[in-house]
């Protein structure tokens, strides 16, 4: 049983794949980032480096600490070589069942018989992933917030096989990032998006329906209930098409009509407005802008 973590493998360097990278390289693990693709593990050391400027600038971190941890991140596009001396593999690849179960069967077939396999998923059952593997027992979820670098939170999804001793150790290493662990157990959506995602959905609805505007819906959620952000500019964040695969798991998982995704949510991912990272959803994003301007599609009516 791996009772320490020295050496963790990152597969995925995208968005979270890289901010997961930084936290743990920033906190003096050594980390190895696996991608298929050697320019998007280029981008993704590209990234770290930039937000790791941001918290220079802050003076929240030195520009030493800043080389060092930068130092201890190898990349790799060979999955055996990136896993070879792993205490911990946390898979971030796309919120897809498919993908992510031809992953963990390669990683329980490449990865040393005491490494703990993780998975970032955001939704899929936990069990399900471990099925897939001889190590049921060393198979969890750590669910990171994005952005990872500055979210607190780490969902950890015990499996139905996970071991209380897997859980322990993953609890006390959240903690050791800086991080504040929350452990759940593996039903559809954990606690994060069982709750967050019918919340998004039902904006979607109502502006589907409607009853007001995107501008309207967001600040009457921010103003009205203190949210930091509003459910439909959060959900462009999110990505429409990675909110539409969680309510897609919700609904199949949980067999109530409630957690259907909107139609309109529907129409839009298959026409390709996919939020932030398509440049247009329910707001339109301006390259190099910061400044949200509502898709003409979605501006206010006249009354």
């Amino acid at each position: 049983m791996q009772t320490t973590i020295t050496n963790v493998t990152v597969i995925g360097s995208g968005t979270m794949g890289n901010g997961i990278c930084h936290v743990f390289a920033q906190s003096g693990f050594n980390v190895s980032m696996m991608d298929i693709k050697q320019e998007a593990l280029d981008r993704a050391i590209a990234t770290i480096g930039k937000n790791m400027d941001r918290q220079v600038a802050k003076g929240s971190l030195s520009e030493e600490a800043k080389q060092q941890a930068l130092g201890r991140i190898a990349t790799f596009t060979d999955m055996a070589e990136a896993v070879k001396n792993a205490d911990l593999v946390v898979e971030a690849a796309t919120e897809n069942v498919d993908l992510k179960l031809n992953i963990f069967r390669q990683l329980d077939a490449l990865c040393p018989a005491d490494c703990i396999l993780a998975s970032n998923t955001s939704s899929i059952s936990i069990t399900k992933i471990a099925s897939v593997t001889k190590r049921a027992d060393k198979v969890i979820g750590m669910h990171f917030m994005n952005p990872v670098p500055v979210m607190k939170l780490v969902e950890v999804i015990n499996g139905y096989g996970t071991s209380a001793a897997v859980t322990r150790l993953i609890y006390d290493m959240s903690e050791k990032l800086g991080k504040v662990p929350c452990v759940a157990n593996d039903y559809p959506g954990f606690v994060a998006n069982r709750i967050l995602m019918p919340m998004i959905n039902e904006a979607i609805i109502t502006l589907q329906e409607g009853v007001a505007g995107v501008a309207e819906i967001d600040t009457i959620m921010k103003l009205g209930m203190a949210h930091p952000m509003g459910p439909l500019q959060l959900a462009d964040f999110i990505g429409l098409d990675t909110c539409l695969s969680i309510l897609n798991v919700l609904h199949s998982g949980i067999g109530n009509p409630k957690y259907a995704p909107a139609t309109l949510l529907v129409n839009m991912v298959q026409a390709g407005y996919l939020g932030a990272k398509s440049g247009e959803g329910f707001y339109k994003y301006t390259a190099g802008s910061k400044d949200l301007v509502v898709s003409p599609m979605f501006s206010k009516k006249e009354w």
